[in-house]
C-alpha cells in the first residue's frame, strides 16, 4: 500500500469565517472522490488542527499501489477538485508518499 500525505496552508488573505469555508470545500471536494478512482482506497481530509501545529489542513489518503497514485494524480476528476477547490486557495503544499510498511 502506498501513503500519499499532504499539508496545506491557506493563503494569509482570507478571514477566519472563509477559510473555514475554504477547508470545508476542500474536505467536500477530495473525499468525495472515494470510489470514483481506481486504486484509492481511502482519502481523509482534516481541517481542525490543534493551536500547535504550523499548517491548515492535511490529506492522508492510500493507494493500492504507486502505479494507482500516478494515475490519481492526472484523474480529470481529481484535477477538477486540485484546479477548483485547493490549488487557488493554497499558499503552500508540502507531500510525502511512501510505502505503508
Amino acid at each position: 500500500m502506498v501513503k500519499h500525505v499532504i499539508l496545506w496552508n491557506l493563503k494569509d488573505e482570507y478571514s477566519e469565517e472563509e477559510k473555514g469555508e475554504i477547508k470545508a470545500g476542500i474536505k467536500e471536494g477530495l473525499e468525495g472522490l472515494k470510489r470514483k478512482i481506481p486504486g484509492l482506497l481511502d482519502i481523509r481530509v482534516n481541517i481542525h488542527p490543534l493551536a500547535s501545529s504550523n499548517c491548515d489542513l492535511m490529506l492522508d489518503s492510500s493507494f493500492e499501489d504507486e502505479e494507482s497514485l500516478k494515475g490519481y494524480a492526472v484523474h480529470p476528476a481529481h484535477v477538477a477538485v486540485a484546479d477548483g477547490k485547493v490549488r487557488p486557495f493554497t499558499k503552500s503544499r508540502v507531500c510525502m508518499d511512501y510505502v505503508e510498511e
